[in-house]
């Protein structure tokens, strides 16, 4: 998984298995619509107490999923910060929480 954040858009390009066992394809999103950046330190814990999710879930280590509403879309993983943004436009999807290494990076970047 890769999250590539280019002048016009951000871009989370999932893994084969990811699109497969998370029910998910890769996302686009002009940068327009995204909004509230910010760094998460500990994803796991805010994915866990946001309810019941569709998906890959392995509890305290990894999720790809969706809310039940599909509002929400967590790609984290134990150890690994998060990037967290609002989405505008892209009804149903509302907010995404996906970890990566360089996250306090792209939060740079992306003005948060």
């Amino acid at each position: 998984m890769r999250v590539v954040v280019t002048e016009d858009a951000v871009e989370v390009r999932l893994a084969l298995w990811q699109k497969v066992l998370g029910l998910m394809r890769d996302m686009s999103l002009p940068r327009v619509d995204v909004s509230e950046v910010r760094l998460v330190e500990d994803p796991l814990a805010e994915t866990m107490s946001s309810g019941i999710k569709v998906g890959l879930r392995i509890p305290w280590l990894y999720y790809t999923a969706r809310s039940i509403r599909l509002d929400r879309v967590f790609i984290v993983r134990r150890g690994v910060p998060a990037l967290s943004f609002a989405v505008a436009n892209h009804h149903p999807l509302r907010h995404v929480l996906v970890s990566t290494p360089e996250a306090a990076e792209l939060v740079r970047r992306l003005g948060g």
